[in-house]
C-alpha cells in the first residue's frame, strides 16, 4: 500500500469522479478469487471503483480491511458503500495516472 500526499489524492478522487463501479460484493461475500479479479482490472487500469450491494454480507470497513490485508492496493477514497481503488501498473503501457501521481509528489 502507499503512502499519498493530500495532493495526490486529491487527484486521484477527481479522476475517479466519472467512473463507474466496474466491480461489486454481493451475497456471497469478498474472497480470493475476487481480489485476484480486481488486481487484473487494476494492472491495466490503475484506478477502479467497486461497490458493496445491500444485499453484501460485509460491511465498507470489512471490505477495506480484507483488501489492505491481502493486496498492496491503496484505498483512495471511501464514500458510502463505494470505495476507490489504486494501484500503479508495472506495465509502461498502462501507467497513465501513476505518471501524474508520482508528479505530484514533487
Amino acid at each position: 500500500m502507499e503512502i499519498l500526499s493530500g495532493k495526490q489524492k486529491r487527484y486521484l478522487r477527481s479522476q475517479g469522479n466519472q467512473l463507474p463501479a466496474i466491480f461489486s460484493v454481493g451475497k456471497n461475500g469478498l474472497t480470493k478469487i475476487w481480489l485476484g479479479q480486481v488486481l487484473d482490472a487494476l494492472r491495466v487500469h490503475e484506478l477502479i471503483k467497486i461497490s458493496l450491494q445491500q444485499s453484501a454480507v460485509v460491511d465498507i470497513d470489512a471490505a477495506i480491511k480484507f483488501i489492505q490485508k491481502n493486496s498492496q492496493i491503496t484505498i483512495a477514497q471511501k464514500i458510502g458503500h463505494t470505495l476507490l481503488l489504486y494501484l500503479p501498473s508495472s506495465n509502461p503501457d498502462y501507467q497513465k495516472i501513476s505518471l501524474e501521481v508520482n508528479e505530484l509528489a514533487h
